[in-house]
């Protein structure tokens, strides 16, 4: 019985393209700058964001990190939504290797309010923390990969320059955004002064992720990823891979969109699910469970004995993601083998 795995677009394999081009790709050490793929999957990333320069490293958590450290004093307080990645999912690193404070705001799916921003922003007393910046989530994790509005960055945006406060992006999934959105990513990005996002969901790379910025605050980042061990040699044969996401595999993303609208479909016509396909914008599903009996933890691990895997969000909603490597014939089966599972 093959296996379907829905946990995440993390477990994409790369395709026959980026193997051959990792065997070819001409290398050198990028901790001295000398890599001629890494430097061209840079500079590509740059002009396909619109900013000045970019970076590649390892991971997007890394990317957040060092985009708070670049932009902030230790000190400081930040401010993003409660249910960002970078607040529930990264090891409080902003704490512990940034040193700010997290101020966080209850957004609706997601997407915060200016005025609620405006009202974060800390006044200047003797007791307070200072605000040093403005984080936001695009398409936005936890709200079940809801793509918030570009007018609403724009209108932080606008507040933010009010304030002299940088913004910073954690676009993992920028490119599924600007899927959803039909527009060209540069016009997300110009929203902001930082963006991350990642080679290694979507678009299939086996490692890697990209800041953007301009070059003062690249070469700021470029310091910091050797502080945090990021420093990387000959890193071609990863970023070989990510020129082939960038090139190809951002075509790939509206495919995986509409499987999603269709899983959502097909899990509602089960009654087993509370699902909304005006909240599936991109490749993530959240699926309540409605079934007397079962939590979500219990129901993912009868799914996985029947070759279904898939993420509890929590003890009542099921996380869905669907990738490259998940094909329509291969949704509609896992539904099957899902509505099974209580005849069973």
């Amino acid at each position: 019985m093959k296996t379907i795995d829905l946990r995440s677009d993390t477990v994409t394999k790369p395709t026959p393209e980026m193997l051959v081009a990792m065997t070819s790709a001409p290398l050198g050490d990028d901790v001295y700058g000398d890599d001629p793929t890494v430097n061209e999957l840079e500079k590509l990333a740059s002009e396909m964001l619109g900013k000045e320069d970019a970076l590649l490293l390892p991971t997007g958590t890394m990317g957040n990190l060092i985009a708070v450290m670049a932009h902030t004093t230790p000190g400081q307080e930040i401010i993003l939504e409660v249910n960002s990645h970078i607040y529930l999912y990264e090891v409080a690193g902003i704490a512990r290797l940034a040193g700010v404070q997290a101020r966080t705001i209850s957004g609706n799916r997601g997407e915060m309010m200016p005025s609620d921003i405006e009202k974060a922003i800390r006044p200047d007393d003797i007791h307070f923390p200072e605000t040093g910046l403005i984080c936001l989530e695009n398409t936005h994790n936890m709200a079940g990969g809801r793509v918030i509005p570009l007018e609403n960055m724009k209108e932080i945006q606008e507040l933010a320059k009010e304030h002299q406060l940088p913004v910073h992006l954690d676009g993992a999934r920028i490119f599924n955004a600007a899927a959803y959105l039909n527009i060209d990513v540069k016009e997300i990005a110009a929203t902001v002064d930082s963006a991350m996002f990642c080679l290694s969901k979507g678009l299939s790379s086996p490692v890697g992720s990209m800041l953007v910025g301009t070059c003062e605050f690249i070469e700021k980042a470029r310091k910091l990823r050797k502080m945090l061990g990021g420093g990387m040699r000959q890193a071609g044969v990863l970023a070989a891979c990510g020129l082939v996401s960038l090139r190809q595999m951002t075509e790939q993303l509206p495919t995986d969109h509409h499987n999603a609208a269709a899983m959502v479909e097909s899990l509602y016509e089960t009654g087993l699910f509370e699902v909304s396909i005006d909240n599936t914008h991109t490749n993530i599903i959240n699926a309540r469970l409605t079934v007397d009996g079962w939590t979500a933890p219990k129901f993912v691990g009868a799914m996985r004995e029947n070759g279904v895997l898939a993420n509890a969000r929590n003890e009542e909603v099921i996380r869905f993601v669907t990738h490259k490597d998940v094909t329509l014939e291969d949704i509609r089966e896992a539904v099957i083998r899902i509505s099974h599972i209580l005849k069973a």
